[in-house]
């Protein structure tokens, strides 16, 4: 289950990726397999190319993106989170969900 973000955060973050772009999108999140995180970070692209090689800059495997309708997407949690997100100077997205 995801909140914590608004409607336009969403919207902006499929436009990205569905122009190709690697986008980040970050929000609190609960699922009882992962009970050490309260938050995801979705990077996602439309472009599986570019995706998949954006994703091996930070040792992540093809086979782990979601194929999600046309927004595939990797879904980052604890250690590897915060290292792209730290990568792509998203220290907001850190702060806002308290991530360290």
């Amino acid at each position: 289950m995801a909140f914590g973000i608004k409607r336009k955060e969403m919207s902006d973050w499929k436009a990205k990726v569905a122009k190709g772009e690697v986008a980040f999108l970050t929000h609190f999140w609960t699922d009882p397999r992962f009970p050490a995180s309260h938050a995801v970070t979705k990077a996602g692209c439309a472009d599986l190319s570019k995706l998949i090689e954006w994703g091996e800059t930070f040792g992540l495997k093809k086979e782990w993106i979601h194929h999600n309708k046309d927004y595939p997407h990797f879904d980052l949690m604890g250690a590897v989170q915060l290292k792209v997100l730290e990568a792509h100077n998203l220290i907001e997205h850190i702060e806002r969900f308290r991530l360290r």
